[in-house]
């Protein structure tokens, strides 16, 4: 799960353009400015891609936190 959280913090850094960025998994979009819809979109988009995961329209829907989205990519893991 830490290496998990360390490659998101990679992913996150590189989406937002802040290599200051850093995530736990109690973090959301509220806490991050550019963190919209539309980042939303190309942050799972990417996250797919950097995991070789796919996520469907019902978990996408509930992945709010980080923490979420540990546990969406660790599900699919082998």
């Amino acid at each position: 799960m830490l290496d998990t959280l360390s490659r998101l913090q990679e992913v996150f850094a590189d989406v937002f353009e802040q290599p200051e960025l850093q995530i736990a998994e109690s973090t959301s979009a509220s806490d991050i400015a550019a963190w919209d819809s539309l980042m939303h979109v190309g942050l799972m988009v990417r996250v797919e891609s950097a995991f070789n995961v796919r996520f469907t329209s019902r978990q996408l829907a509930q992945i709010s936190t980080v923490g979420d989205l540990v546990q969406a990519i660790e599900a699919q893991r082998p």
